[in-house]
């Protein structure tokens, strides 16, 4: 099992003051020294957190590998295209919202996806996406061409109570075995934590896990590199 951290509030607790710390590449280095496997970050259009320097920067930096997060519009995806990240994951974006709100539904825009992953391949740029735990969704991400798909757990990890939890629990790891019976690659994230991470790092199927709020909001407490090493025994359990 891999662990990823999302570094994209360390950025937003740095514009918080319009200043320069805490600085996100020094943060990407102290997570690859406490052994994550990489750092993930989200570009948004609004630039609310990452923004195209950090991006930039990041690339230069990362020793591991550097996953962007994504939405699917020209702008972003010049970028990308420019910076030539290790991953992209392409993920549903709206303005209003605090965070990434369900995953894409990939089978309502099939063929632009099919177009703007040929183009990431054109590159040399493999290409996750990131998905609710649905076969209709699994199945439209491999007709797209994607590498891998992301599972969002946010369901999981908003469960109301134990039989629900357990309900969505059964759904992850469903959608994880169909997802790789059909060759792709899955990732899993959002809103895990370190209380319900160990139930999902179990899925046999699951290659990475993709955690950052969390992880960023213990830091506050225990320091980043504690943090991190919290974390990644909890998945590598």
């Amino acid at each position: 099992m891999k662990l990823s951290i999302n570094i994209d509030h360390i950025a937003t607790l740095r514009n918080a003051r319009g200043g320069s710390e805490p600085d996100p590449v020094r943060a990407a280095a102290v997570c690859e020294e406490a052994g994550a496997d990489g750092i993930v970050v989200h570009l948004r259009e609004d630039r609310r957190h990452i923004r195209d320097a950090d991006v930039h920067a990041l690339r230069r930096s990362v020793k591991t590998r550097l996953d962007l997060e994504m939405g699917a519009s020209e702008e972003i995806i010049g970028i990308a295209l420019q910076v030539v990240p290790d991953l992209v994951t392409l993920v549903p974006e709206k303005r209003q919202e605090l965070t990434t709100e369900g995953g894409l539904d990939v089978a309502a825009q099939r063929e632009r996806l099919r177009t703007v992953t040929a183009r990431f391949h054109a590159n040399g740029i493999p290409v996750s996406l990131f998905v609710n735990p649905e076969r209709e969704q699994i199945d439209a991400s491999r007709d797209t061409g994607a590498d891998m798909i992301e599972l969002h757990t946010g369901e999981y990890a908003d469960a109301p109570g134990e039989p629900e939890r357990l309900h969505q629990l059964q759904r992850i790891r469903e959608a994880a075995r169909y997802g790789a019976s059909l060759g792709l690659g899955v990732n899993a994230g959002h809103g895990l934590n370190y209380v319900n991470v160990s139930d999902v790092a179990a899925v046999a199927e699951i290659g990475e896990m993709s955690i950052g709020h969390a992880v960023i909001a213990r830091a506050a407490f225990t320091g980043l590199d504690r943090a991190v090493r919290e974390m990644l025994a909890l998945v590598r359990r």
